[in-house]
């Protein structure tokens, strides 16, 4: 759908998750209130989403010439996918006003000695393709000041969910699993981090005994049965008990990670995919309860959102707090990340903070991402 009324400055978001399975595009305005005027997903190319879940995992022998040739096609690939969203809303790329481009997470050692991230897809080949001026490289800064630079969706949770009344939790089900806790109080600070796993060992499991990229729905873990003690033996991970900030991704959640664990198991990988999806809920319910102890609702939104075993798991793991989608408020639950990295381009042309020092841990609120001008 398009919707061209008036001239409202419109701007683009870009993201692919851990999850590496598509590019999630969102074309919005900001002029009142944030408004998504189209939206697209862009199925990453097998050959590519391989080469990025390869790059992604903990390996010393990763080459320098693969991650400067994947950080190029990455970049065609965000700029294909930004292009076929405005050709489909009809909307030329003159009219954008900016391009947000997250790229794509590859490292994230933010606990490391000499803390770094690090995401590709170059942005100058953005801006090259596709003439508009695209807005890159949004987690450094944040690093630099300390903080994780994750997540950096809670600003913007804040802007359309926050309400004063009570205590809301947003939930992202991407790859990783993050919340972004709202106080009811007027001057409670906006709290969240990530959780743990999501989708992205539901996924790994999936695709090393089913062949496929998910577990559509749920359906392969409603026919197992969830292993108590391996499940008790997953929770005892140090990550899980460690208090915000921080943030973590496919470095410490990963099928290397999860074979430790089963090592003299000999469940069925049905069992450990019901196992692996209480895990998300469990811990996901962990959090929320220490620290968001007076939540009214639960908001979810991500992938995750679509698989209704999950969705399930977290009701009964939550119980009596309600969970309900992002759609049932309007937002739509696929493109609420790339719509914030919207909101975060047109952050950066105004010159106004992107972070949250109480989410991220940072020194102070900082002006995220680089511009990079088009044509």
């Amino acid at each position: 759908m398009s919707d061209t009324r008036g001239d409202a400055a419109l701007y683009l978001g870009l993201i692919s998750g851990t999850s590496a399975d598509a590019i999630d595009v969102a074309l919005a305005s900001f002029e009142s209130a944030p408004r998504v005027v189209a939206s697209l997903a862009a199925p990453y190319p097998a050959d590519l989403r391989r080469r990025v879940l390869a790059l992604a995992r903990d390996r010393a022998d990763v080459s320098l010439d693969e991650i400067g040739s994947l950080d190029t096609a990455l970049g065609h690939a965000f700029a294909d996918a930004a292009l076929a969203l405005l050709d489909q809303a009809g909307i030329a790329p003159t009219r954008i006003r900016a391009l947000g481009s997250h790229g794509q997470t590859v490292r994230h050692r933010p606990f490391d000695a000499a803390p770094y991230t690090m995401q590709i897809g170059d942005p100058n080949v953005i801006a090259e393709r596709t003439g508009i001026t695209t807005v890159g490289d949004f987690r450094r800064r944040d690093i630099a000041a300390g903080g994780q630079a994750a997540p950096l969706l809670p600003g913007f949770h804040a802007v359309i969910f926050a309400q004063p009344a009570r205590t809301r939790v947003v939930l992202n089900l991407g790859g990783i699993a993050n919340i972004t806790i709202l106080p009811g109080a007027a001057n409670g600070a906006v709290l969240g981090y990530d959780t743990g796993p999501a989708n992205c060992l539901l996924d790994a499991w999936a695709q090393r005994h089913r062949g496929t990229a998910r577990d559509e729905g749920g359906a392969w873990a409603r026919t197992g049965t969830a292993d108590a003690a391996l499940l008790a033996h997953l929770l005892r991970e140090p990550y899980f008990a460690q208090e915000g900030p921080k943030s973590s991704g496919r470095e410490v959640f990963n099928v290397d990670w999860l074979d430790r664990h089963l090592a003299g198991t000999s469940l069925a990988p049905a069992d450990v995919q019901a196992t692996l999806l209480e895990l998300t809920a469990r811990s996901i319910a962990m959090a929320i309860r220490r620290d968001a102890a007076d939540v009214a609702e639960v908001l979810a939104c991500g992938g995750g959102v679509h698989n209704g075993a999950l969705l399930e798991a977290l009701a009964s793991a939550l119980a009596p707090v309600p969970v309900a989608s992002t759609a049932q408020y309007g937002v739509d639950p696929d493109f609420v990340e790339a719509t914030a990295f919207a909101w975060l381009a047109q952050r950066r042309l105004a010159h106004l903070p992107g972070n949250l020092p109480s989410v991220t841990g940072s020194r102070g609120d900082r002006v995220l991402g680089a511009i990079y001008f088009g044509s």
